[in-house]
């Protein structure tokens, strides 16, 4: 998994000086919308959320296609990786890029959301983490952030990517018994550290939590 295109757009949009000022813009008006009136500290506190979202997608998307890798999934995996990477560098996204930081919001969520739903699929059949980390509620707080009918648009496209790659299949069959006593002699089938929390549950003040 070649990630190094991915590094640059994100690497381009963080060095935007206007980039905080819009993402926090942004939040302001998601808090109005659900109902919160947060300070300037909650703000920048949402914005951070939202730079550590998008900082770690290049690293995930490593740790899966190497854990997809240990198991056997290389060629489906693939299928879901050549999605993501795609949509990162078209520009006619569902949230166009040419709205800078805020324009790689979706291209973060498709790529994250899309792990977790891999990740979730391969403990479901075999009781085992697909990756060290758990992004189930970060996702839920940055499909609220990026809003409808965006995000459903973007669920759609992942979704589509799962069934498309034939997943499903592959991973009922390394749930055979002969797998599970592999699996189960394994301590992890990651060769990476799980990367820094965020901070999913600070986020009341702009109306957001882990519970949506």
């Amino acid at each position: 998994m070649q990630t190094a295109q991915i590094e640059n757009i994100i690497a381009t949009q963080f060095a935007d000086p206007h980039a905080a000022a819009d993402l926090q813009e942004l939040l302001a008006v998601v808090a109005e919308r659900e109902g919160a009136d947060p300070e300037s500290s909650e703000l920048a506190l949402g914005a951070s959320f939202i730079y550590g979202y998008i900082e770690q997608v290049p690293y995930l998307l490593t740790v899966a296609w190497t854990s997809a890798r240990n198991v056997g999934l290389e060629s489906e995996i693939k299928t879901i990786l050549d999605m993501v990477e795609s949509y990162w560098i078209e520009d006619d996204d569902i949230i166009p890029d040419t709205l800078g930081i805020i324009g790689v919001l979706d291209d973060a969520y498709c790529s994250l959301h899309s792990m977790q739903a891999l990740s979730d699929l391969y403990r479901m059949q075999t009781g085992k983490f697909l990756f060290p980390n758990d992004l189930t509620s970060a996702n839920r707080i940055m499909r609220k952030i990026i809003g409808e009918p965006y995000a459903t648009e973007l669920d759609t496209i992942v979704s589509t990517a799962l069934a498309n790659s034939q997943i499903k299949d592959a991973v009922k069959h390394l749930a055979s018994p002969e797998k599970q006593k592999l699996f189960a002699s394994q301590a992890t089938i990651w060769g990476h550290d799980p990367v820094k929390p965020l901070p999913v549950g600070k986020l009341s003040g702009l109306g957001l939590s882990e519970d949506l």
